[in-house]
């Protein structure tokens, strides 16, 4: 795949199983809007050559070889590439890591479950939220997402769940009126209630009131999976 024009996100993949780093760079460079600029095996060699391959995006997995887990080497590689998206990989659903990461490295992170990189839409909102710097969730940890008992979630419209589960997914405005047949001024409506509802400070500068609203959802969730195996360790 070669880049239209120099419009195409330029991303970077790393995998360790190589049959699945194959297709997943197969399926990315189905979409004209993508190109894959390098692939790697291992946290190390990703780390040493990524930052001068300047992607976009980088797509990494959490559980790799090397001295670093796909965690550390997001962070590691946003030391050198400040703006750099971070689509993270992993086989299981514990996406409340996210809402660990220090608060000046949140904004710009996705966590994809493996099994939906074939679902496109998901794999397109997760790279281009990373890119614009949003805190995107995979469809399906979002259907599994249980409010906590007496949380700020909990006491949410049906409506307000309905707009913050699309935004946790890093639907637009537009996108949300699509899903939910409501024009755009009405969804800005709704989205301006909910921040309300989760008493966001939208005058704070140092996140946007969307990573506001996905890191509270994180902290303010259980997950039905993660619920019915207790001890679970770490992703992979």
């Amino acid at each position: 795949m070669s880049e239209a024009g120099g419009a195409a996100l330029r991303l970077v993949v790393v995998e360790d199983d190589d049959l699945y780093r194959n297709l997943l760079a197969v399926c990315l460079s189905r979409q004209p809007a993508l190109f894959v600029v390098g692939s790697f095996a291992d946290s190390d060699e990703a780390l040493a050559r990524i930052p001068e391959l300047r992607p976009a995006a980088g797509i990494l997995d959490i559980d790799l070889p090397g001295s670093m887990d796909g965690i550390e080497l997001g962070l590691a590689l946003r030391k050198q590439l400040p703006d750099l998206g971070i689509v993270l990989l992993s086989n299981h659903a514990i996406p409340q890591m996210l809402s660990a990461l220090p608060e000046e490295s949140v904004a710009g992170w996705s966590y994809l479950l493996k099994k939906s990189v074939s679902d496109v839409n998901a794999l397109a909102r997760a790279i281009t939220g990373s890119v614009s710097g949003m805190v995107t969730l995979d469809p399906s940890l979002v259907a599994g997402l249980r409010p906590r008992e007496n949380g700020r979630l909990a006491a949410l419209t049906r409506r307000q769940r309905e707009v913050l589960d699309l935004i946790a997914q890093g639907f637009t405005n537009a996108a949300i009126g699509e899903a939910l047949v409501l024009s755009e001024k009405s969804v800005e409506k709704h989205v301006t209630s909910l921040y309300d509802a989760l008493e966001i400070d939208r005058a704070n500068a140092a996140l946007t009131p969307r990573v506001e609203a996905v890191l509270m959802y994180l902290k303010e969730t259980r997950s039905r999976w993660n619920a019915a195996v207790p001890g679970r360790g770490a992703a992979g």
